[in-house]
């Protein structure tokens, strides 16, 4: 484990590799972008000046460190001691703004006048147009169309923060074809855009600076276990931000990590090594390498990949992921609602689906304890229950 941990707790071989793994797979013309982007951070967070000020507006602005929540009555059913750790707490709603956050600040430092965003459930989106409102920086988000209708309440709060929603009609019009448009975008604006990724994916040096944004949560949930190590930590996947800045803090411990994907978007489960924007990861593909549509009641996580970091974890075996369908997220997250007065995101229910499953199976043994990222609010996914209803 040692080797396993120096290697992803730090910084990824050559350019971003984890194991065979991540890479820079990007046209010509971005490959100066991304080596100025990986120079910039290198030199950001190696300033004290700079992780100081992240720090600041992260405790006074998005209200860190979030609690770890005891979801008691769950507990009680269940026979578990499940924590959950509060991401639907932070301003904005989500895990999303701790990685907006760095990367605004990022953008600032590099004299960038705008910040190009991809969005899929709409939480990056809102935390880039938030990010841009404090710093006085434009910002311009790619949404696919089908996106767009079902997540209305985020893309009105983008627009009220000044941010320009660009609609995607290509593909299947959700998270996939927006990236692939911030993506042709970037390339016509680089010299005074910065284009902010909202997941652990995309080329080097992507993985690794969201990775290392996010992991604020994992190092939050380990300081706050009184008990010790938890026998489980648990968090949903789709490119994976939230999930592997939960893992980054427990992956030199003992306990069982495991990501949960959407049963029509398991890239880990159901993929096979292929690049998809920039890097090099487990994808959905034909027999041919052509990319396949990814399905998830959530619009976060139907996304055809995974980030670079999770496929490497699941290959060494250090993390499991497994997967959750739409029928159980849906009944998972009126359970929590009802047991804990908690909505949260049908994105973060795909966690709490497995761990209702896990618990009544014995794959999680009774008397375990369980940390599980609750990364976002549900409020932009009453529509959708209510249709269901």
């Amino acid at each position: 484990m040692d080797q396993l941990v120096r290697a992803d707790v730090r910084r990824p071989a050559g350019l971003g590799r984890f194991g065979e793994y991540g890479g820079r797979f990007v046209p010509e013309a971005l490959v100066p972008a991304c080596e100025e982007v990986e120079r910039a951070f290198t030199e950001a967070w190696h300033d004290p000046e700079f992780r100081a000020e992240l720090r600041h507006l992260l405790a006074v602005y998005v209200g860190r460190p979030t609690p770890l929540t005891p979801a008691v009555r769950l507990s009680a059913e269940l026979g578990i001691t499940l924590l959950l750790k509060r991401e639907d707490l932070t301003h904005t709603g989500s895990h999303k703004i701790n990685n907006v956050l760095g990367q605004a600040l990022l953008a600032r430092r590099m004299g960038k006048r705008r910040l190009i965003a991809e969005t899929g459930a709409g939480q990056h989106g809102v935390a880039t147009a938030t990010a841009g409102a404090l710093l006085g920086l434009d910002v311009t988000v790619f949404m696919g169309e089908r996106d767009i209708e079902r997540q209305e309440l985020n893309v009105f709060r983008m627009k009220m923060l000044g941010a320009e929603v660009v609609p995607v009609s290509a593909g299947s019009r959700t998270l996939k074809d927006a990236t692939s448009e911030a993506f042709r975008y970037w390339v016509t604006v680089v010299d005074d855009s910065y284009y902010c990724l909202g997941s652990a994916l995309g080329p080097h040096p992507y993985p690794w600076m969201v990775r290392e944004l996010q992991r604020v949560i994992g190092d939050e949930a380990r300081a706050q276990c009184e008990a010790g190590v938890p026998d489980f930590v648990v968090a949903c996947v789709g490119g994976g931000s939230n999930a592997a800045g939960t893992f980054a803090g427990f992956l030199d411990t003992p306990a069982r990590l495991v990501g949960v994907e959407a049963a029509g978007g398991a890239a880990i489960s159901a993929g096979s090594p292929g690049v998809l924007h920039g890097f090099r990861s487990k994808v959905l593909q034909d027999a041919h390498g052509q990319i396949l549509e990814a399905h998830s009641i959530s619009a976060g996580l139907d996304y055809p990949g995974v980030g670079p970091e999770h496929a490497y974890l699941a290959e060494t075996g250090r993390a499991t992921y497994v997967t959750a369908d739409d029928t159980e997220v849906v009944a998972a997250t009126h359970r929590l609602a009802r047991a804990e007065g908690i909505l949260c995101a049908l994105e973060s229910a795909h966690a709490v689906a497995w761990v209702l499953r896990a618990a009544a199976d014995g794959t999680i043994p009774a008397g375990s304890t369980v940390v599980l990222t609750l990364s976002g609010r549900g409020d932009k996914d009453m529509a959708t229950l209510m249709e269901l209803s």
